[in-house]
């Protein structure tokens, strides 16, 4: 199977990586390690530049409550702790996921998706975005 697995997940609506997880798994069979990255919005800090403080404050906020719920989420996995990682970025979503995924050496990335829809078609979602720009083979679990 796959040595390295990059799975993006949404912390704040799990319900997008229950099945992604499954496959996942699988992917990683009994030797793989897997990479739970989630990516937190950047604060626009020049137009608040009055609130900085206010802002690293939310910002480390975000970055412990999102922490705290991959760690609960590691949990969903069968896999043993010492092939699971967790990592939290700021920045722009597509661009954080390929980023990651140019520097790790990851063979696959595993990403949910919501069920495509009328939105998703003529606004495209940040799986489709991925997948059309990912340079390593990535599954789009819907």
């Amino acid at each position: 199977m796959y040595k390295k697995i990059l799975m993006p997940v949404d912390v704040f609506e799990m319900d997008l990586s229950d099945k992604a997880i499954r496959h996942a798994v699988y992917l990683a069979g009994s030797e793989g390690e897997i990479t739970l990255l989630n990516v937190l919005p950047n604060s626009n800090r020049s137009i608040l530049r009055g609130f900085a403080s206010d802002i690293k404050k939310f910002e480390d906020y975000m970055l412990r409550e999102s922490s705290k719920k991959m760690d609960e989420l590691q949990r969903l996995f069968d896999l043993p702790r010492k092939r699971m990682r967790n990592e939290v970025r700021f920045g722009n979503i597509r661009d954080e996921i390929l980023a990651m995924s140019k520097s790790g050496d990851y063979d696959v990335i595993v990403i949910g998706s919501r069920q495509r829809g009328m939105s998703t078609h003529l606004l495209g979602s940040n799986a489709e975005s991925i997948l059309r720009y990912a340079n390593i083979p990535t599954m789009v679990v819907r």
